[in-house]
């Protein structure tokens, strides 16, 4: 069961603020990995993350093609570190869609909630140290 504990949520929710930006992750269905900064990764709720993604069309190839993806969060002055394993889902428009765009404005992540890009929730399979401990499972003995 994958329960994103408060300090979890409070490091992540303000990353950014604290110039400490999420990198996610991806890869082809071919293998080619991606990974790129994304300033707007927040807690949504207790087991998913979800962030705005405006324009990287390779970003969103991959999650169509292959939704699994790693989220790195590292602060290195508080010496905290999660790497989170998820499997992503797209919301072009929607109640989810809203929920996503609402709550990056609220933490301040978005300043126009209405600008053009997605919404990408991120259901966090795993959560691992930054050495690959195993912190929390959705499933017990999950492969990656």
């Amino acid at each position: 069961m994958i329960e994103l504990t408060e300090e979890m949520q409070r490091a992540i929710n303000n990353a950014r603020n604290n110039g400490n930006p999420c990198i996610l992750a991806t890869a082809s269905p071919e293998g080619l990995p991606n990974a790129g900064f994304r300033g707007t990764i927040m807690a949504l709720d207790g087991q998913s993350l979800a962030y705005r993604e405006r324009g990287d069309r390779s970003t969103l190839e991959h999650l169509r093609d292959n939704p699994k993806v790693v989220v790195l969060f590292r602060d290195a002055a508080q010496e905290l570190g999660w790497k989170f394993r998820c499997t992503a889902t797209v919301y072009r428009d929607g109640s989810t869609y809203q929920q996503v765009m609402a709550k990056l404005a609220e933490l301040g992540l978005v300043e126009d909630p209405q600008a053009e890009g997605v919404a990408v929730v991120l259901q966090v399979d795993q959560i691992t140290t930054l050495f690959g401990e195993i912190v929390q499972e959705r499933e017990p003995n999950l492969r990656w």
